[in-house]
């Protein structure tokens, strides 16, 4: 039986904002989809505190997915990167993915141990508590996606392919 994989990503939260960079990565992946495993998208979750983990969570109950690639946008970063965990006051919970192994080799990619202090972080936050608590056997991933421009696309791409099919060989 072929994996599942759930992929999501963010709405826009500023008046500025035309698009969500996590959104933008994801149609493209959904055009180029290189996997025969089923995706699956929840794309454009509100940026909200309470929403963004219930949708998200429901999500998970409904598809059992075993991998989980959750995409926000980070205006202020020129990498995509990969977070190592998510916080709640003092708590902090590690995805115990070895990140260095992930992203290996790729040309974009960094490791980020500070997923902000917004619902990207909350969201990640969350997600990570509810795999441990239900003991689910899954693999969770939050990326953050800099601002695609036509310089950065043709390598935030490819590395954000390669971490997937990396989490697949899991």
């Amino acid at each position: 039986m072929p994996q599942t994989i759930l992929l999501t990503s963010f709405a826009t939260w500023q008046p500025h904002q035309q698009s969500n960079s996590s959104d933008d990565l994801l149609e493209i992946v959904s055009h180029q989809n290189p996997y025969p495993q089923q995706l699956h998208f929840l794309r454009q979750i509100p940026v909200d505190f309470n929403i963004a983990p219930s949708q998200l969570l429901a999500k998970v109950d409904e598809l059992q997915p075993s991998i989980i690639l959750c995409c926000g946008m980070a205006e202020s970063r020129c990498l995509l990167t990969v977070e190592s965990n998510g916080k709640h006051g003092d708590e902090v919970i590690t995805t115990p993915l070895d990140l260095e192994s992930l992203i290996a080799a790729l040309r974009i990619t960094a490791i980020s141990h500070d997923a902000g202090q917004f619902v990207c972080n909350w969201l990640y936050y969350s997600l990570l508590k509810y795999c441990r608590e239900q003991k689910l056997q899954n693999h969770c991933l939050f990326v953050h996606v800099p601002v695609l421009t036509p310089q950065n696309l043709e390598l935030v791409v490819p590395d954000f392919l390669t971490i997937m099919q990396r989490l697949l060989s899991l």
